[in-house]
């Protein structure tokens, strides 16, 4: 028996793409429970798991900032710690070798009542161990006269006109001078020949 001819309308043509099929599909909603919506165990290194790495490696970066910092404040409190010993320690040092100096002076002191002359000679001792003392510790005595004005160790507090010295040098040492240019406790205090 022949079949009856079939509506062949609604078929797509050919190489067309076919329609999606009709009938009692589920509807799109929230998954039911038990089932797994997130990324699966595979998905380590997606935007999830690049932005824990991230927050891992902040995290790591900003506790060494905070070691680092408190290690600098360590540092420099320990820094002005030693600083201020070793300070103390070199006041004590100087402090110490001059005593030598006092003693010579309280010396010369309680003989003045017997001989005027001792007592000057004395004090020339005492001042020459001074001198020597400062010398030792760096500060040379500076008391040359007709040497050239050096305005980085003489301080001119007078200008002399003077026939037998050469124009611009040093005349009289009116207070000596100690140490050198950048290490002086103070410049000499001289009298300087006038130019011609």
């Amino acid at each position: 028996m022949p079949t009856p001819p079939q509506d062949r309308s609604s078929d797509p043509p050919p190489g067309a793409a076919a329609p999606p099929p009709q009938g009692d599909l589920p509807e799109p909603g929230p998954a039911p429970p038990g089932t797994e919506t997130g990324p699966g165990p595979d998905a380590a290194t997606g935007p999830a798991g690049a932005e824990d790495e991230y927050a891992a490696a902040m995290k790591e970066v900003e506790d060494r900032w905070r070691r680092a910092l408190a290690d600098l404040d360590n540092l420099r409190k320990r820094h002005a710690r030693e600083l201020d010993r070793e300070r103390g320690a070199e006041r004590a040092r100087t402090a110490a070798a001059f005593l030598p100096v006092i003693d010579n002076l309280e010396l010369a002191l309680s003989h003045a009542a017997s001989d005027a002359g001792a007592i000057v000679e004395g004090v020339r001792a005492v001042r020459d161990q001074a001198v020597s003392l400062l010398g030792r510790l760096g500060y040379e005595r500076h008391a040359e006269t007709g040497v050239p004005f050096d305005p980085s160790r003489h301080e001119v507090v007078g200008v002399v006109q003077d026939p037998d010295a050469e124009p611009n040098t040093v005349t009289q040492v009116l207070r000596p001078g100690y140490g050198e240019a950048e290490r002086q406790l103070r410049p000499a205090a001289v009298t300087v020949a006038k130019r011609e």
